[in-house]
């Protein structure tokens, strides 16, 4: 099993991928947060030889072409190891933080990955740009804007999903499939597998196969010590997660579905420290993967047995070096 990464800011980009590719990862991604999500990925292309990927890059503020020419960028950069990583978001940030329209997103996203996949056929192929869909129109690529075929062929697009629609669609349409990092095997099993299922029912073959990358929260630790580190780290994240209304169904999984508004309710009033001491050890363990690295590898492989090749890991506190390199070895062993 392949391991990934975050890369958190822009400030060191360059030498943490440097030194998570010393650590044993296999890549690296961003986050669309405070730093523009592709700017820090041009830093680690350049300086090492991992697979590089937006994880995820919020697709409806951006026009497929704006997008379209960054990935190909980044794909040629890199040398062919980048993935273009999409998210819907939710409607609060999407209309609010972005300005731009969120309605029926499911619709749009596949919409934008037509668009996406015609974009790069006029590119590689030569052929008539003509896409025209029910959010989307493009019919224009003179040769001035024209890169032309890319020797590494177009990147791949994966979409970040958690909601049934939204991952029946991605499974059948797109190249990968994001699992969002606050779910638990309860939910995978019964929501998202048979979703994923579904989906791949009406693939198109020409697709080829859908890599399927669960997102995991690991809250690893090899003494008393760097557990608490870790587990303290873990509850914030999972506080500041189930305050989003689109996580409930995860918690209601795992019997936890009255405390999503009771922690929308403190994010409201700003009570962030408040949030994190909710998050009792049964709802931890349940949704993030916990232990020793030995352990957190066991678990990770018991969640998605054969379902999946590569696993992307968030820590979100501050892991020591050997915490990182021990998870990335156990992972590779499975």
């Amino acid at each position: 099993m392949q391991v990934d990464a975050p890369i958190y800011s822009l400030e060191g980009a360059a030498e943490r991928a440097v030194a998570l590719e010393a650590l044993g990862f296999d890549g690296v991604f961003t986050f669309e947060g405070p730093h523009d999500v592709f700017v820090p990925l041009v830093l680690a292309a350049a300086a090492t030889e991992l697979r590089t990927w937006s994880n995820v890059a919020i697709a409806f503020p951006r026009n497929p072409i704006h997008l379209a020419h960054t990935a190909r960028d980044l794909q040629a950069l890199s040398g062919g190891r980048f993935n273009l990583g999409l998210g819907t978001q939710v409607r609060t940030h999407v209309e609010r933080r972005f300005g731009s329209d969120f309605d029926r997103p499911v619709e749009r996203m596949s919409d934008l990955l037509a668009a996406l996949r015609a974009i790069f056929a006029t590119w590689q192929d030569g052929t008539r740009l003509q896409h025209e869909g029910p959010y989307y129109r493009h019919d224009l690529m003179t040769p001035m804007f024209d890169p032309g075929p890319s020797e590494w062929g177009a990147p791949p697009l994966h979409v970040g999903a958690l909601g049934p629609r939204l991952t029946e669609m991605v499974a059948a349409e797109a190249d990968g499939l994001l699992l969002m990092p606050f779910t638990s095997r309860r939910f995978f099993e019964t929501a998202t597998a048979p979703a994923i299922e579904a989906g791949l029912a009406r693939r198109d073959p020409a697709l080829g196969p859908l890599e399927v990358v669960p997102e995991l929260i690991v809250c690893a630790g090899r003494d008393d010590d760097e557990q608490a580190v870790a587990d303290a780290g873990c509850r914030a994240l999972l506080g500041f997660y189930g305050s989003t209304p689109a996580y409930r169904g995860v918690l209601e999984a795992e019997g936890y579905g009255d405390l999503q508004p009771e922690l929308r309710d403190l994010s409201r009033q700003g009570r962030w420290d408040e949030m994190a001491t909710l998050i009792d050890d049964p709802l931890l363990e349940a949704v993030a993967v916990r232990g020793t690295p030995t352990e957190v590898a066991e678990q990770i492989a018991a969640r998605f047995g054969d379902r999946a090749g590569r696993v992307a890991v968030y820590l979100p506190y501050d892991a020591p070096d050997g915490v990182l390199s021990e998870v990335a070895e156990e992972l590779h062993a499975r």
